[in-house]
């Protein structure tokens, strides 16, 4: 990544600190497609602490430019960011950590992803089935971007067996990760309730913060879940997409919302597809049926803006603080 910039310019949040300051510390999941910045911009509004990077392939990251446009976009406001990679190696994970280094506060080892290209490739879920490996990568990012202002943190789902679970963390606590973020299903589970069981006695076997990941749709979800297992965060994915205002008490999206995200998603140049696919989910639970039938199936901004302006006096604001700087590539832009 090129671009030299001073120490000011993206200014550090310490994740360590965060943690020691609020309690549970909420967060937007890593998600193929979506946790990109226009909707990491929109949940830190609605009492998202810390957001993640869709999950990207650490190998490619590095020696590709093009990978890295199409891949990492941020500006001085996406902060605390947590930059999350599939790896296999450990040079790998640490050689894409150092070139975000200066753009985030942390990198993520993705263990959890399903996936059957992903677990066949050796990426993924397929990772919980190799401690030793987990160890070594998570050795070799923190020696060599490790810091209290840049953490090294796994993502993982469970084993069938938890005692497999419990030593994989425990291996990667010994390794220096500083926090483990734990999707309380397995990899067969796909509709099965979260086993926050299992969470539980992963916290009670390890010295570091663990953060819950799974059926997590509501702040009322927060607070039982984190009571049940004593969890120093919650993550939440299906449930943030469909209310993204859920960590500040919404039970449903507000118009206010939807408001801010066509600001948001105009200001930074949103693909067509992207913001009507984030819509279409916001709006699940606001739109009838007859109305989700029309409203899913328009096929431009302009179709959909003029159906929220006609339906819920929605138009684009004329300003939208806070999203003008882009980091693409390590070069600063305008939008």
């Amino acid at each position: 990544m090129k671009g030299n910039y001073e120490d000011s310019t993206f200014q550090s949040r310490s994740i360590t600190d965060l943690f020691k300051q609020k309690e549970p510390v909420k967060m937007c999941a890593p998600m193929v497609r979506y946790s990109k910045l226009a909707f990491r911009t929109l949940v830190r509004r609605y009492d998202c602490d810390l957001t993640f990077t869709p999950m990207i392939m650490a190998d490619s990251f590095v020696k590709s430019t093009k990978a890295r446009d199409n891949e990492f976009t941020t500006n001085r406001e996406d902060r605390p960011l947590i930059v999350q990679f599939a790896a296999k190696h450990a040079r790998d994970l640490a050689d894409a950590a150092e070139v975000v280094r200066p753009y985030a506060d942390g990198v993520d080892l993705n263990c959890g992803c399903p996936q059957r290209w992903a677990t066949c490739d050796g990426y993924g879920a397929h990772l919980i089935k190799q401690p030793e490996l987990v160890r070594d990568m998570v050795r070799q990012t923190w020696a060599r971007t490790g810091s209290e202002d840049f953490t090294t943190s796994i993502k993982i789902r469970i084993h069938r067996n938890l005692r497999d679970t419990v030593d994989l963390c425990q291996k990667a606590e010994s390794a220096g990760v500083s926090w483990i973020a734990v999707h309380c299903r397995t990899v067969h589970d796909r509709t099965e309730p979260a086993n926050h069981d299992a969470v539980k006695l992963i916290k009670e076997s390890v010295g570091i913060p663990v953060i819950a990941n799974g059926d997590i749709k509501s702040l009322t979800d927060v607070h039982r879940v984190c009571e049940q297992t004593g969890v120093d965060g919650v993550m939440a994915a299906r449930g943030i997409l469909e209310n993204p205002a859920m960590y500040a008490g919404h039970t449903v999206t507000p118009i206010d919302c939807v408001q801010q995200w066509v600001d948001i998603s105009v200001s930074l140049g949103t693909q067509f597809q992207y913001f009507h696919h984030h819509l279409i989910n916001m709006m699940e639970k606001v739109l009838t049926r007859a109305e989700r039938r029309v409203f899913n199936v328009i096929t431009s901004t302009a179709g959909v803006m003029d159906y929220l302006e006609e339906n819920y006096g929605i138009r684009c604001s004329s300003e939208t603080p806070g999203t003008d700087s882009l980091l693409i590539n390590g070069k600063l832009t305008e939008s």
